[in-house]
């Protein structure tokens, strides 16, 4: 079995020989940047004494329209982190994609860090905290008029409702997101996937439609795609990507 540095060396060496990589990458892209994850002990679903209902129903669709205030009570205190700044991954992620080698970042996260790291070709499957619109007008918004409104968002042209433009439980995703993300994915020569234990569906589905053999999985625990991986690394992915940044640090 290839330890931890043989591990490293020949993901290094993938990278080196590459030129069409795509980063796939979940909630633990993150963690490091101080945005709590979903499903582990520490995560945003561990429901807390206190709490009415749990964050799989507040963040549905249906919890959305019957209960707007509970909805944007809970989203500006638990879904958005001004705050957070990208870590080693978002930085190396974004150096790889100037030195023309990464094509795309594909993520399920929702937090804008990628693109604030200087990544460009990011496709959000789940939306960006970053884009909100009116629901009724179309006017669109950044995050500030969510942060800084009192209880429910209101349009400035119109007066009704502004949402943000994240999936919902109940919602499906964007299509056009979907296909460029399966372009990219099924395109690909080198496919890093990290920080994610690939249950949520359907973006987890998308690893199926990558067509090589040089599949790289960076995970704190094991997922159900970890004997189909050339490389299957067991550690966070801010200190994988650490390591692989050497002098490059900031």
């Amino acid at each position: 079995m290839s330890t931890y540095k043989e591990k490293l060396e020949k993901l290094a060496s993938l990278i080196e020989k590459s030129d069409n990589i795509v980063f796939f990458g979940g909630a633990g892209v993150s963690t490091e940047s101080n945005i709590p994850d979903f499903r582990s002990s520490t995560g945003l679903y561990q429901t807390s004494e206190g709490d009415l209902y749990p964050p799989e129903t507040v963040l549905s669709h249906r919890f959305f329209e019957r209960y707007p205030e509970v909805f944007f009570r809970f989203y500006k205190e638990k879904m958005i982190y001004e705050n957070a700044l990208p870590n080693a991954a978002h930085i190396q992620l974004a150096k790889l994609e100037q030195m023309g080698k990464l094509k795309a970042v594909i993520t399920q996260n929702i937090d804008g860090l990628h693109q604030m790291a200087g990544s460009k070709n990011v496709f959000e499957l789940h939306g960006s905290v970053h884009r909100n619109y009116c629901m009724n007008c179309g006017k669109t918004y950044g995050l500030h008029k969510v942060i800084h409104s009192e209880g429910i968002p209101k349009c400035d042209a119109c007066g009704h409702t502004v949402r943000p433009d994240v999936v919902l439980y109940e919602e499906g995703l964007d299509m056009g997101v979907i296909e460029d993300a399966i372009g990219a994915i099924s395109n690909a020569d080198l496919l890093i996937i990290g920080g994610t234990s690939l249950v949520v569906y359907p973006a987890a589905g998308l690893i199926d439609y990558f067509r090589g053999d040089q599949l790289v999985l960076i995970n704190k625990s094991k997922t159900s795609y970890d004997n189909r991986a050339m490389i299957q690394i067991e550690a966070s992915i801010g200190e994988v990507f650490l390591e692989l940044m050497g002098d490059e640090r900031k």
